[in-house]
């Protein structure tokens, strides 16, 4: 499983999905409800987004849930917690996650990815962050995220408040 709260998807989770989609024969990307970082979109307009952006990979399935990973995890039967890595500095806190959820369910592996060069510097929330200021973040995500970002901005088009 590959699970984030993708507040917006970014084109680098959907470069990390396919590279996943081609290792397991089956991936769940979990959205997480994260209702603790307050975000810009419901649990449920994430899933649809996340559903749109990634409709190409027919092994992957989005779903959404609350609490624990590693609870969602060890509930559908899932051995693998997929982490993307951006920089040294996630490192120390993914490791420590990783440390963690190995104490809580034994049996659940995390396998550490890192996105291709061009997506290192781009996270949801700096998209988030450039779309809100009326910068144009259409390199950096689907076209249909951009455009609920424009919507949720109030923006006409990509670039122009």
């Amino acid at each position: 499983m590959y699970p984030g709260t993708f507040d917006p998807v970014t084109n680098g989770h959907h470069e990390l999905v396919r590279r996943a989609a081609d290792i397991f024969d089956e991936l769940v990307v979990a959205v997480a409800a994260s209702p603790r970082k307050a975000p810009l979109f419901s649990l449920g307009e994430r899933m649809a987004l996340a559903r749109e952006v990634l409709a190409g990979l027919p092994n992957v399935r989005v779903d959404g849930y609350s609490g624990l990973t590693v609870e969602y995890a060890a509930a559908h039967g899932l051995q693998v917690v997929i982490r993307g890595l951006r920089a040294v500095s996630d490192f120390e806190y993914e490791f420590q996650l990783a440390s963690m959820n190995r104490h809580l369910h034994a049996g659940i592996e995390t396998m550490f990815m890192t996105p291709a060069a061009q997506y290192t510097f781009v996270s949801s929330s700096l998209v988030r962050e450039v779309a809100a200021l009326g910068g144009n973040v259409d390199e950096f995500v689907h076209p249909c995220v951009g455009e609920a970002l424009r919507r949720r901005f109030g923006q006409a088009q990509a670039g122009r408040p």
